[in-house]
């Protein structure tokens, strides 16, 4: 009998405790700064929400009792992300030094890294991409080819030849696959069976034509444009699906709407461009037209600031599971993922806001 009474309190206070903690937890995150751009008395745009560095991120951190009883859970870690992708609930994560991609799906809360064998043995991943199917694309930059998966993750193909071209990116909408290949200085147009049938600039195009590519590194397809970043002339160049040369943004520089070191590129649904800076550290946001509007980031000193971001991409359809870290007098419209090649935060994920 007293050892039953004992067993109980001490699980009275286990609970206990377990509960004081949890809400001295929420009192300290109540109190948290809100980390929003641009800053003060300027109208919010952007509010850091979170960052997901390892598994324990999304499975859930242990308390501190349990901690003590079991011993620290550090999780499995993101070691080098570069590209990601997210549909239905489930972030894709091309990480270099993995040599894996990770899988990490918001719903289930689990994580896992994707390193297929054989035929669809990956090297260096350095950009994913999900299309409505659910097939995987990774660009693997040391294989030399986009690796195809189906929604089961079984191998389909290998798409490009590795002796004449280095893929960067990849992006995929309806029937077409576009690809940045970095050594040959194209943007290369494949149907889904993996069969190139168009590509641009042209060979005629040389150096210092609007429509040259010197290191065409990330791309996305909005609407009927292509935007292209091209890291050799230090420029976002949007040409539409024909190949045709629209628009050029920035220059070479450390002023406002310039670039240094121009890598991932994402467009929202007005037509407004975000750009990647390795250098700046931040993510620059133009207007339709090429017009800077605003900045967010910066060298990493802080939560919500950023360490060699690499990718960055907008997500309309997934915000519920985000909703939370939403400072009370903000409504989320969208998404925004950037990852950090280096520092203790690899995805950054902010939201754009607007006071309700």
């Amino acid at each position: 009998m007293m050892r039953v009474r004992m067993k109980g309190w001490r699980l009275a206070w286990a609970a206990l405790l377990l509960l004081t903690q949890s809400l001295l937890a929420q009192g300290k995150k109540d109190q948290q700064e809100v980390i929003i751009y641009p800053p003060p008395p300027d109208t919010a745009r952007i509010q850091y929400l979170t960052s997901i560095s390892t598994s324990v991120d999304i499975t859930g951190r242990r308390s501190g009792f349990w901690r003590f009883i079991l011993g620290e859970d550090k999780g499995k870690p993101i070691v080098k992300p570069y590209g990601i992708a997210i549909r239905d609930g489930v972030l894709y994560i091309g990480d270099t030094i993995a040599g894996a991609v990770e899988i990490i799906d918001l719903k289930k809360k689990t994580f896992e890294y994707f390193r297929p064998g054989g035929f669809g043995t990956v090297k260096k991943p350095v950009n994913v991409f999900v299309d409505e199917r659910n097939y995987l694309y990774v660009a693997d930059a040391d294989r030399r080819q986009i690796v195809v998966f189906d929604a089961n993750r079984a191998f389909l193909r290998a798409i490009g030849d590795p002796k004449t071209m280095k893929p960067t990116d990849v992006f995929v909408r309806n029937d077409t696959v576009w690809v940045c290949d970095l050594k040959g200085q194209k943007i290369r147009f494949y149907d889904l069976e993996g069969n190139e049938f168009f590509s641009f600039p042209p060979d005629e195009s040389q150096k210092g034509d609007p429509d040259f590519l010197y290191s065409p590194t990330n791309l996305t397809v909005r609407g009927k444009k292509i935007y292209v970043s091209d890291f050799g002339d230090f420029r976002i160049k949007v040409y539409d699906l024909h190949g045709k040369h629209l628009l050029s943004i920035g220059s070479y520089g450390r002023g406002l709407g310039q670039f240094v070191r121009p890598k991932g590129v994402a467009v929202d649904r007005e037509g407004n461009i975000y750009v990647v800076d390795a250098a700046f550290e931040n993510v620059q946001i133009f207007d339709p037209d090429g017009k800077l509007l605003m900045f967010f980031g910066g060298p990493y000193k802080k939560k919500g600031d950023m360490w060699l971001p690499a990718k960055v991409i907008i997500d309309y359809d997934n915000l519920e599971y985000f909703e939370k870290y939403v400072y009370k007098d903000f409504r989320l419209k969208y998404l925004i993922f950037v990852t950090n090649q280096y520092g203790p935060d690899k995805i950054n994920v902010y939201g754009f806001v607007e006071y309700k």
